[in-house]
């Protein structure tokens, strides 16, 4: 060993370490304005996201798309050829994505949430955020202004596929969050119609 250059950490300093990391990532999922489905497509880290693309503009064929809830992606199929790959946040525990087979039943491409969202003050301003609608008490005088979720395309009951914040795990309450990019690719190749397979 070179003089003057530690090589190991002591075990406490390890262990401090560990809990501030744990600790960061705590706060910074509870302090996430939007931080459910309700969250804005614009939160996403695209720049980081180096899996994700997108090469079937000139490739035709019947679209269909897979989800890989483990790995989280999401496969855009045409004519059976993988032409799109997407990183994709699904359903926290408690909140889990279905599996099975679906097919897209619907599509907003301006869609906002029911259920999740914030309450508002009549400037807009927000009093309280990430709350449930008809569940979160509402403050006098506020109003529900529910989540953006664009590029929504709807699979099965309030779960579909939209642009959304992705912080590299399971998170949402049950819907597949995309990034902005790739939500609106999907959104733009996938009809009404479109197999759908989540395992």
């Amino acid at each position: 060993m070179k003089k003057g250059i530690v090589t190991h950490a002591p075990k406490h300093f390890t262990i401090v370490l560990a809990i501030f990391l744990v600790g960061c990532a705590a706060v910074r999922e509870e302090s996430n304005p939007f931080f459910s489905d309700a969250t804005q497509a614009t939160q996403s880290p695209e720049s980081e996201d180096t899996t994700s693309y997108w090469d079937g503009d000139r490739i035709s064929g019947r679209p269909s798309i897979k989800i890989d809830l483990e790995n989280q992606r999401a496969y855009f199929y045409k004519g059976g050829q993988i032409v799109g790959v997407s990183v994709v946040s699904t359903g926290r525990e408690g909140h889990d994505t279905p599996q099975g087979d679906f097919r897209v039943v619907d599509k907003d491409v301006d869609h906002a949430s029911s259920l999740y969202g914030n309450y508002v003050d009549p400037s807009g301003q927000i009093v309280v955020q990430n709350v449930e609608n008809e569940k979160d008490p509402r403050p006098p005088g506020t109003v529900f202004r529910g989540a953006p979720m664009p590029y929504f395309l709807r699979i099965h009951g309030d779960i579909g596929m939209h642009a959304g914040y992705l912080p590299g795990y399971p998170a949402s309450h049950g819907c597949i969050r995309l990034p902005e990019s790739m939500a609106e690719k999907f959104f733009q190749e996938a009809p009404v119609g479109t197999p759908v397979e989540i395992w």
